[in-house]
């Protein structure tokens, strides 16, 4: 053993420290810095936040303007229908039998008491054949004719200056002293009652 003791004691001394492990340099640790607040993100989230707000008040005022506008277009609609109303109550009294009588009569036809016919099938002529006479009997216009309101007043084609008279427009006293004329007479006694025996 003293030739291992020898051998052991000429070898230089180790650490342990040295063969394990690498040397360490350990320091306190120092107070970490507060980061500052970037200008660029508060910038862009408040831009944002604006965009936000200005998208949303143009949207509401589209919104409004189109409500308004539909509004509009309605309003113009109902006024065009009622307009198209009026247009197509003048068309039928200005085709009316009456307003075509009229011009009629104005531009010196007549009413043909007996009519005469001619059937196409076989050619042959129906009625009396005769032709009409300078006046016409029947008067389309007469006392006898019914009134029309849609033409009243309405100017004729072939003279201008003349008219078919509008009938008489009936006021509500007339109307209200024909209704009760009408009527029978109140009853103030209770139900009337037939006398039996």
């Amino acid at each position: 053993m003293s030739a291992l003791n020898d051998a052991l004691l000429t070898l230089p001394a180790r650490s342990p420290r040295t063969t394990e492990q690498p040397d360490r340099h350990l320091r306190p640790l120092e107070r970490p810095r507060r980061r500052r607040p970037r200008v660029a993100y508060a910038l862009i989230a408040l831009a944002g936040a604006l965009a936000i707000g200005a998208a949303q008040m143009g949207l509401s005022l589209a919104t409004t303007e189109s409500s308004y506008r539909i509004s509009a277009l309605t309003q113009e609609k109902n006024q065009l229908t009622w307009q198209k109303q009026e247009l197509d109550d003048r068309i039928a009294g200005l085709s009316s039998p009456q307003y075509l009588a009229a011009n009629a009569a104005a531009l010196g036809m007549v009413i043909n008491q007996s009519p005469t016919y001619l059937r196409l099938s076989d050619g042959k002529i129906l009625g009396a054949g005769k032709a009409a006479t300078a006046s016409s009997a029947i008067d389309p216009l007469g006392k006898n004719a019914v009134g029309n309101a849609l033409v009243g007043d309405t100017p004729l084609v072939t003279h201008p200056d003349a008219t078919i008279k509008a009938p008489p427009v009936d006021t509500e006293e007339e109307v209200a002293t024909d209704a009760a004329s009408t009527l029978p007479p109140p009853i103030t006694d209770g139900l009337p009652t037939p006398t039996t025996r």
